[in-house]
C-alpha cells in the first residue's frame, strides 16, 4: 500500500512552522489518522475539504482560534498524513469521525467543515448531531442542487493529471478571489502549501480518496435530511466562490433557516486569502449559536 504520508515531509513542516498545535497519531475506525491539536477552551474541530495536503490547510488561521478553543485538526482519511481506506463513504465517515470527537473532546464541539468535508459534515449531523454542539457548513456543495461548474472541471482534471506548478497555479486561480494578493499575504506558507499539495496528489491512494471525496460531497443531501440536524448551524461562504457559487447556500439559507455569513472578496479558501475577514466571520456565526 502507498501511503500519502510518504509523499510529505518538510513541506508539511513548513506549512506548520510557529502554529501552536502538536501532531500526534490515532488509531480511529482502524484507521491511522494524524491529528493537530493545540490552545485550552471549548474544543473546536475543523474539517478539510478534499485537500492532498489535509489539516495544515487550516495553518493561517489555528493560532487565533487556538486562542480561544482547544483546537482539533484531523487529516481526513488517505489524505494529507493519515492512511487511506479501502472505501471512504457516509457510514465509513461516520465511524471514522465519532472516533475521533471520543478520543480529543471532552465535551460537545463546535465544528466548522468546509467543502467536500462539509458535505461529509451535513450527513453526520443529520444521523449523530447528538454529539456536536454547534455546525458551520462551509462552502459545503452537498446542501443544494449542484453540478461542478465547466472551469473547475477543467482545471481540476488537469492538475489530477499532471499536478505541476503551472497546473496548480491554474487551479489555485479559480479557487481564489485575488491569487496574487493571496500569495503575497505570506510567500513562505503558500509555497509550502502549494508544493505540499502537488508532491502528494501524485501519490495514488491520494487521487483515489480525492475522487471518492468529490462523488460523495457533491452528491446533493436532500432536504428532509437536512431538517433533521438539529443541532445549531450556520453557512459561510465567499462571495467570489466560483467552486460553489453563493448562489447555492443563499437558497439553502432560506429554505432551512440557517443563518449565512458572507466574505466579500473572497472565493472559495476564505481562511487563506482573507483570514481576518473569515475570523470575523466565524465570530459572527457561531455567536449566535452560543446557546447551542
Amino acid at each position: 500500500m502507498t501511503l500519502a504520508h510518504e509523499a510529505g515531509g518538510d513541506t508539511r513542516r513548513r506549512m506548520l512552522a510557529g502554529v501552536p498545535v502538536v501532531e500526534r497519531r490515532l488509531r480511529l475506525a482502524g484507521v491511522s489518522t494524524a491529528v493537530l491539536e493545540g490552545g485550552d477552551g471549548p474544543p473546536l474541530v475543523l474539517l478539510h475539504g478534499a485537500i492532498e495536503c489535509g489539516g495544515p490547510v487550516w495553518a493561517p488561521v489555528i493560532a487565533r482560534l487556538a486562542e480561544r478553543h482547544r483546537v482539533v485538526v484531523p487529516d481526513l482519511p488517505g489524505l494529507g498524513e493519515s492512511h487511506p481506506v479501502d472505501r471512504l463513504d457516509v457510514t465509513m465517515f461516520a465511524e471514522w469521525f465519532s472516533a475521533l470527537l471520543r478520543e480529543t473532546c471532552p465535551e460537545r464541539p463546535r465544528l466548522v467543515a468546509h467543502s467536500l468535508g462539509g458535505s461529509l459534515a451535513a450527513r453526520f449531523a443529520a444521523a449523530r448531531g447528538g454529539i456536536l454542539r454547534g455546525l458551520v457548513l462551509y462552502a459545503a456543495p452537498g446542501i443544494g442542487p449542484y453540478r461542478l461548474p465547466l472551469g473547475l472541471r477543467v482545471v481540476a482534471m488537469r492538475f489530477a493529471l499532471r499536478p505541476t506548478a503551472a497546473n496548480a497555479e491554474r487551479f489555485d486561480r479559480f479557487a481564489t478571489f485575488d491569487l496574487d494578493q493571496t500569495r503575497r499575504r505570506d510567500p513562505q506558507w503558500f509555497e509550502s502549501f502549494s508544493a505540499d499539495t502537488r508532491r502528494r496528489a501524485a501519490v495514488k491512494d491520494v487521487k483515489r480518496t480525492m475522487g471518492r471525496m468529490i462523488k460523495l460531497g457533491t452528491t446533493r443531501i436532500p432536504d428532509e435530511e437536512l431538517r433533521r440536524i438539529e443541532v445549531p448551524t450556520a453557512l459561510l461562504w465567499g462571495r467570489q466562490d466560483r467552486f460553489v457559487p453563493l448562489a447555492l447556500a443563499q437558497a439553502a439559507s432560506t429554505e432551512l433557516g440557517w443563518p449565512l455569513r458572507v466574505i466579500d472578496d473572497a472565493g472559495h479558501i476564505p481562511h487563506i486569502e482573507r483570514p481576518e475577514a473569515f475570523l470575523g466571520a466565524l465570530d459572527a456565526v457561531t455567536e449566535g449559536a452560543r446557546g447551542g
